[in-house]
């Protein structure tokens, strides 16, 4: 058991066992657990957050290869929450003594029911309820965040989700960061020089399911003259209905793209040879689709 190999205290005049070795601060304590699955296999990467009784996160982290956690935190009533892809969420009471190591023992989640895919067929991206993002790095300190305002898209759901293919087409002047001068630059021969580019297209055909919601939709993006391969990590979200009752599907995507890759290659250097803007890009996509009308 996790907590045998911890160890427990024995009143305050000393621990026996590994926790010896741990700087414990008076007034704290230590909690541990150890998450699996239903197979007993350990669950890494799960998400645990520790919460107190106002609701007020007090400490939050990840599970190591051996699905173990164990955190130091002030004595006092707890909620414990963990989460991983593809499980039901658990939650827990506990309580943390001064000096003493509170040992939760093997947490095992269930596996969690699957969304239902949307129907197949021709659906279109909803622009008033889906979003594409953009975060950089400036001087190589702190973090620009932008937005295209007009984009529009489709894709074709098949019978066999790994068969769809999707076309999304960006209106590249419609790039805003909220600062008119760096938008005007931007849009400049330095950057995406949208008079001779005006739009950034992205197609595929390959769908590639990676367990539970996530999916890997790799397609040819085209952005300032040039075409790279582009691969966007997916989390499908479900379906629902809007207010008026119509179907919507939902998703949130990631990629990160690299500016040499597309020749974008304005490097302005500024003292100890920071570059102005950074060499790569993150892109965040939330979208919602509606079927064709």
């Amino acid at each position: 058991m996790f907590g045998r190999w911890l160890g427990n205290r024995s009143g305050r005049g000393g621990r026996s066992g590994p926790l010896s070795a741990m700087a414990v601060p008076t007034g704290a304590g230590v909690l541990s657990c150890r998450v699996l699955d239903p197979v007993n296999e350990p669950v890494r990467h799960a998400e645990l957050s520790v919460s107190d009784a106002m609701g007020r996160k007090i400490v939050s982290g990840g599970t190591d290869p051996f699905g173990s956690f164990v955190a130091t935190v002030p004595a006092g009533e707890y909620r414990l929450a963990v989460s991983a892809e593809g499980f039901t969420p658990y939650r827990a009471n506990v309580t943390v003594g001064d000096g003493a190591h509170a040992s939760m023992g093997d947490v095992t989640l269930q596996i969690a029911q699957l969304p239902a895919l949307p129907e197949s067929g021709d659906w279109d991206i909803d622009p008033m309820h889906s979003s594409i993002g953009f975060t950089a790095r400036h001087i190589g300190l702190a973090r620009i965040h932008g937005r295209f305002n007009t984009f529009a898209g489709a894709i074709r759901l098949a019978d066999r989700m790994e068969d769809s293919a999707m076309h999304v087409v960006i209106d590249a002047s419609s790039i805003d960061t909220a600062v008119k001068m760096r938008d005007d630059h931007l849009r400049s021969g330095d950057f995406l020089d949208v008079a001779r580019f005006p739009t950034m297209e992205f197609y595929s055909d390959k769908f590639v399911h990676k367990g539970g919601t996530r999916w890997a939709i790799t397609g040819a993006l085209s952005l300032h003259g040039v075409t790279r391969t582009v691969t966007l990590e997916t989390e499908y979200l479900g379906v629902g209905h809007g207010l008026e009752g119509e179907a919507r599907a939902a998703c949130r995507a990631t990629t990160e793209l690299h500016r040499d890759d597309f020749t974008i290659t304005w490097q302005t250097m500024l003292a100890r040879g920071i570059a102005a803007v950074g060499a790569s890009i993150t892109i965040e996509l939330d979208i919602q689709v509606l079927p064709k009308s």
